[in-house]
């Protein structure tokens, strides 16, 4: 059996600690600029925040529970990938609970950060923030589960950018929120935001 040299336990850590920081970045981006505004973008995130928006049923819980059922496929990735996106499903999950009770205060409802009508700039912001996240994420090897696993997964046997296969992948879940809303609007910001993300994370990967 294969001892891991100090240098490889060193490395080990680095990447958790960039995967939570990176974590961290992701569910803020979501609890003070997306949730507040109601913007949705991809991903098992994206369609927790749908049926957040309605229902009331918790993102983080629908973010979990889907994730739940997908991480049985991540393990073509290898050993590693399993364990650092099974750590970052749960951090995640964890932090968008914690971030949202944290910046909803005592009365539960998430505060507009920017103001009324600031949509467009929460959105932006957002994004970035969503971008940044994702890309330390991948860096480290691991993944927030839902469609990074199928970009992953695709990205490992073909040359397709991760950007562009998670863009590809969540489309669909966007275009729906317009049953939610009948808002064309709503699904313009949850393509931006997709957008913003999608060049923020090739860029960081």
């Amino acid at each position: 059996m294969h001892k891991p040299t100090k240098a490889e336990v060193m490395r080990e850590a680095r990447d958790y600690i960039f995967i939570t920081l990176g974590l961290f970045s992701y569910a803020l981006g979501w609890a003070a600029f997306l949730i507040p505004y109601q913007i949705t973008t991809g991903g098992t995130t994206g369609i927790g925040a749908i049926i957040y928006y309605a229902t009331g049923f918790p993102i983080q819980w629908s973010y979990f529970i889907i994730n739940a059922v997908l991480m049985t496929f991540a393990k073509i990735l290898g050993p590693k990938f399993s364990i650092k996106t099974t750590y970052a499903i749960f951090m995640l999950t964890f932090l968008l609970w914690f971030l949202q009770l944290v910046v909803n205060g005592a009365d539960g409802v998430p505060p507009k950060v920017l103001g009324e009508g600031q949509d467009f700039m929460a959105c932006l912001i957002g994004a970035a923030m969503c971008g940044v996240g994702l890309g330390v994420v991948f860096n480290c090897n691991g993944s927030t589960g839902g469609t990074d696993i199928i970009a992953a997964i695709i990205h490992k046997y073909r040359d397709v950018t991760l950007g562009r296969m998670i863009m590809a992948c969540d489309v669909i879940i966007i275009s729906s929120c317009y049953f939610i809303f009948n808002d064309w609007r709503r699904v313009i910001f949850g393509f931006v935001t997709l957008f913003v993300i999608g060049i923020v994370l090739d860029y960081i990967v």
